[in-house]
């Protein structure tokens, strides 16, 4: 709404903070959810930076266009899940980087679905 205000937090009747549970705002599955730390800049065209925190649900299920966090031979890779045809991939979001194809059991590998993103200024 054009116009509109955004609250700062405090209640100006009363002067005190009002206070939100993140938990509650942010986490679908709070049993399955982890909070990880970015490193690298694969997904930097996404606007995930190195040093951002990702919130990531391992209970969701992971479909064409999430951000998943996937298990490779050589560690953890963060990548947008694409379906082309029959064939699914793991894309970067920098063009530095090459697309990943999954094959066979590799959906076994999709770690978890990347819900939120924490940027610091």
């Amino acid at each position: 709404m054009l116009g509109s205000g955004v609250n700062d937090g405090v209640d100006r009747e009363g002067g005190e903070a009002i206070g939100i549970d993140l938990n509650q705002e942010l986490v679908r599955h709070r049993q399955a959810t982890v909070l990880l730390r970015v490193s690298g800049d694969s997904m930097q065209d996404a606007g995930i930076q190195g040093g951002d925190w990702l919130l990531v649900d391992r209970a969701m299920a992971a479909h064409h266009g999430h951000i998943v966090v996937a298990l490779l031979a050589d560690g953890f890779t963060l990548k947008r899940l694409v379906q082309r045809g029959e064939n699914w991939l793991l894309v970067a979001a920098n063009s530095a980087y090459r697309d990943l194809p999954l094959t066979g059991r590799d959906d076994a590998r999709l770690w978890g679905v990347a819900t939120q993103r924490i940027h610091s200024f």
